[in-house]
């Protein structure tokens, strides 16, 4: 229920066409919304890491980190509109995001450029690890839309692990 002043109103429930059963939509929902969570975690600590990195590979590390971070926005509006277009809800705040992500932050007054490398990497392949059971759990529900667009973000985020794979090898 929401309330509205000191008065309780029912809160509206969300009637999105869709085929789906209520249950797969929920299920599917949230798996999204984990990623979600942890898309807007990988983000926020890919942009520290971009702000903070030091040392002679200062330039290339700042400009692919800066990179990474953009392709990683770009998929929160997706994910979160597959969400809604299921006839679920989605994230709303950051202490929701806090409370569905599982990618820790690092608030580390100093981190080492090969440690910012190997942790994002390793961040990465969670999200990975992630979309890949999500892609059972969509193509369980017959959720083909969500389905393809999964192998696309999978696809990102293991390009952005081997980049930085390949960049913490210098």
């Amino acid at each position: 229920m929401a309330k509205a002043g000191n008065v309780k109103t029912p809160t509206p429930k969300l009637r999105t066409p869709t085929d789906l059963t209520s249950n797969a939509t929920k299920t599917v929902a949230d798996a999204l919304n984990g990623i979600l969570a942890n898309s807007y975690a990988l983000y926020l600590k890919t942009k520290n890491f971009h702000w903070h990195v030091s040392g002679p590979h200062f330039r290339d590390y700042h400009l692919l980190l800066d990179e990474q971070a953009a392709q990683i926005l770009a998929t929160t509006d997706e994910i979160a509109e597959r969400v809604r277009k299921t006839g679920n809800t989605t994230l709303r705040s950051i202490g929701d995001i806090a409370r569905h992500q599982t990618i820790e932050d690092n608030d580390a007054a100093f981190v080492s450029a090969a440690d910012m490398l190997a942790e994002l990497r390793e961040d990465n392949q969670k999200l990975v690890e992630q979309l890949r059971e999500a892609k059972d759990i969509v193509d369980d529900a017959k959720d083909n839309a969500t389905s393809g667009i999964l192998d696309d973000w999978t696809d990102q985020a293991e390009q952005r692990a081997w980049f930085l794979f390949e960049a913490s090898r210098a």
